[in-house]
C-alpha cells in the first residue's frame, strides 16, 4: 500500500484500513481475507462489534496459507465502555488476543471516555464515573509489556484529549473519531497536529447506514459529485482522498470485494488545491450522535452526550 503516516511511537500506521464496524458475522471473515489479498494492511476492530473472533479466524488462515506474516499488519482494537475502569484493562485486551489469536496489538484505543456497569446495554442511565487518567495507566502499562504497541483513544473531544495529554506518562498515538468531508473536525485535528497524535477517521464515507433516514448524504453531496466527475473517480475515492490529503488514515468499511478494492484505488492522484477548497462549501452536520438510539435521561439526549459532560 502506497505511503504511510508515522506515529509519535516511530510506527507507521497503514493510510486505509477496513473497517469491521457493522460487518455482519458470516461476513466479516471473507471480507478481511479479501481485503488483505487486494493490499489492505490495517484493520480496526472492536469487541462491541460483536466479530472479533471471526476476523481473528480469518487472520488465522492468512498466516497460515502464507498470505501474509503477523508484522506485515496493522491491527487496531478498543477498550469497551463496560472495561473503561484500571481493574478490568488486563482482561478485556486478553479477551480482545484470544478473540484475535494475537499476541499483541499494534494500536488499542479507549473507545469512548464513558464508562458503563458491567454487562449493561450502552444507555445513558447505566453510565458511571470514569477515570481516564486512571484507565490511561493500566493503558500505559500494557503499552510498556508490549501487548499494545501503540495506546490512544477513540471519540475524544478536544477538551476530553487535552485533559489526558496534561496527565499522560505515555501520550496518546491516535485519536480515532468520525471524520469526513461533511464533519471535517477542523479544531480537533489543528489539536492532534500540535500535540502530535494522529487523526484517524472512521465513517469517512458518512456511514448512511448508521447515520438513518433523513441524515445528509456525504457521497451525495453535489460538492462530492462535481469533483469526483471533474477527477473520473469515484465519490467514495474522491471523499477517501480528501482524507488522506489532510493528513488522517481512513477507516472505510465494506464486504463487497468490489467495493473493498475500489476504496484502495485512491493513490497514484491528488484533488487539485483549487478542488480541496471547495470542500469547505460543505455545511458541517455530524452525522452519527444518536448512534445508541438512547432516550433523554438526566439532561442527555444521547449516550454521546455525556463525552464533553461531567460525567
Amino acid at each position: 500500500m502506497a505511503g504511510s503516516f508515522v506515529l509519535n511511537t516511530g510506527a507507521s500506521i497503514p493510510p486505509v484500513g477496513l473497517g469491521t464496524w457493522h460487518a455482519a458475522q458470516g461476513l466479516v471473515g471473507g471480507a478481511v481475507c479479501a481485503a488483505v489479498k487486494v493490499g489492505y494492511r490495517h484493520l480496526d476492530c472492536a469487541p462491541s462489534y460483536g466479530n472479533e473472533k471471526e476476523v481473528g479466524m480469518a487472520l488465522h488462515r492468512l498466516f497460515q496459507d502464507g498470505v501474509v506474516k503477523r508484522e506485515d499488519l496493522f491491527i487496531t482494537s478498543k477498550l469497551w465502555y463496560s472495561n473503561n475502569g484500571p481493574q478490568y484493562v488486563p482482561e478485556a485486551i486478553q479477551t480482545t488476543l484470544d478473540d484475535l489469536q494475537l499476541e499483541y496489538l499494534d494500536l488499542y484505543l479507549i473507545h469512548g471516555p464513558i464508562r458503563l456497569k458491567k454487562g449493561s446495554a450502552p444507555i445513558s442511565e447505566n453510565s458511571l464515573p470514569c477515570d481516564i487518567p486512571a484507565t490511561w495507566a493500566a493503558m500505559e502499562k500494557l503499552h510498556d509489556a508490549g501487548r499494545a504497541r501503540a495506546i490512544g483513544v477513540s471519540n475524544f473531544s478536544c477538551r476530553k484529549l487535552e485533559a489526558l495529554l496534561a496527565v499522560a506518562r505515555v501520550p496518546p498515538a491516535v485519536n480515532q473519531v468520525e471524520c469526513h468531508p461533511g464533519w471535517r473536525q477542523a479544531r480537533l485535528r489543528e489539536l492532534c497536529r500540535s500535540a502530535g497524535v494522529h487523526l484517524s477517521a472512521y465513517s469517512p464515507l458518512g456511514s448512511p447506514a448508521a447515520a438513518g433516514a433523513g441524515a445528509p448524504s456525504v457521497l451525495g453531496h453535489p460538492v462530492v459529485a462535481s469533483i469526483a466527475g471533474r477527477l473520473q473517480r469515484t465519490r467514495a475515492q474522491v471523499a477517501l482522498r480528501w482524507g488522506l490529503q489532510v493528513g488522517q488514515s481512513v477507516l472505510p468499511k465494506s464486504t463487497d470485494e468490489a467495493r473493498i478494492r475500489e476504496n484502495l484505488g485512491i493513490f497514484g492522484w491528488s484533488i487539485p488545491e483549487a478542488l480541496m477548497a471547495e470542500f469547505s462549501g460543505i455545511e458541517q452536520v455530524k452525522l452519527l450522535r444518536a448512534e445508541f438510539g438512547v432516550n433523554p435521561v438526566n439532561g442527555y439526549k444521547t449516550l454521546e452526550d455525556l463525552w464533553d459532560g461531567e460525567i
